[in-house]
């Protein structure tokens, strides 16, 4: 379990000040090569971008001769300052995502080194505006998903781990982490049986799935019911996309404090992580790709899920 990584970055996002060039100096200081920072204004304020890569036993860069897996921490702030002190519950899924970068360059520094590349991408904002939403309120972001997938979402990416904390719903009633099914080019495909092994594996019981709808997978801008943002990296690539949920049994707020457990994030790291060991082997496959083609030639294309959709006036 990525326990230590969690402790070690939790008291340095647990701040007002907090800033992405903060989290790359920190990163350099740890061994990283390869960290970028882009800050982002919007109409409710800026958040910071964070970029790192974790190249392979090789350090090909060429995307083309190495498999990579990105991975996407998913929120809208990790602090509501000023209507809320302290790291807030949304802040989960860039913990998580960070944590795992943490231990892949600390793995890489002690000579374990995975044979393909990871891409994380998340963004850091402190001050993060609060949204309402049933049953609880969500977090805002200073930018809109657009904004956020344009930075996020790289074409470098062979398939993508969005982590998210989804605990503001009744849909899920378990504490932890749980999976969405495939999510590719506008399709729910099937739940794939390669990551419910690995979730047994490292969780140590039944696999949790979090159910999605097809409003879930279709972009935030067309202002219909999503059960987060999780899915949103979905639509801006081709590639597959996988959901990784930090639950809890109760409806919590994204812009609750006091709320993040590290024992639930250190595990949606840990997951993530033996995933990018299997994925980079080859030891796993996030569809069945001859099924998906035959679905296709049934059935067409539904690409234009990934849109904004056609407005009837």
């Amino acid at each position: 379990m990525l326990l230590n990584e969690v402790l070690d970055l939790l008291p340095l996002l647990d701040s007002a000040n907090i800033s992405g060039k903060q989290i790359k100096e920190f990163f350099i200081r740890e061994g990283a090569e390869n960290v970028e920072t882009f800050r982002v204004e919007g109409d409710k304020g800026f958040t910071d971008f964070i970029s790192i890569n974790i190249l392979g036993k090789n350090e090909i860069e060429d995307v083309k001769q190495v498999k990579t897996l990105g991975i996407i921490g998913r929120l809208g702030g990790i602090g509501a300052r000023p209507s809320r002190t302290g790291f807030v519950s949304d802040g989960d899924g860039a913990l998580a995502a960070l944590a795992c970068a943490l231990k892949l360059v600390r793995m890489k520094k002690k000579g374990d080194t995975l044979t393909g590349n990871v891409c994380v991408r998340t963004h850091i904002c402190p001050h993060a505006p609060v949204k309402p939403h049933n049953p609880v309120p969500f977090m805002n972001s200073p930018v809109d998903m657009e904004i956020m997938n344009r930075y996020e979402v790289s074409e470098d990416m062979d398939a993508i781990i969005s982590i998210d904390t989804t605990k503001g719903n009744r849909i899920v009633n378990h504490k932890g982490i749980a999976i969405t099914p495939t999510v590719k080019a506008g399709y729910i495909l099937p739940v794939s049986d390669d990551l419910v092994n690995l979730y047994e594996q490292v969780c140590g019981i039944n696999c949790v799935v979090l159910p999605l709808s097809m409003q879930d997978i279709t972009p935030y801008s067309n202002n219909l019911y999503h059960i987060n943002s999780i899915l949103q990296p979905a639509t801006a690539t081709e590639v597959p996309v996988v959901g990784l949920a930090i639950t809890a049994s109760t409806p919590v707020a994204g812009c609750a404090t006091g709320a993040s457990h590290e024992i639930d994030i250190a595990l949606a790291a840990s997951y993530t992580l033996e995933i990018a060991k299997e994925f980079i082997a080859n030891n796993l496959e996030f569809y069945n790709k001859e099924e998906y083609e035959k679905l296709e030639r049934l059935y067409g294309s539904m690409r234009h899920l990934q849109t904004r959709g056609i407005e009837n006036e």
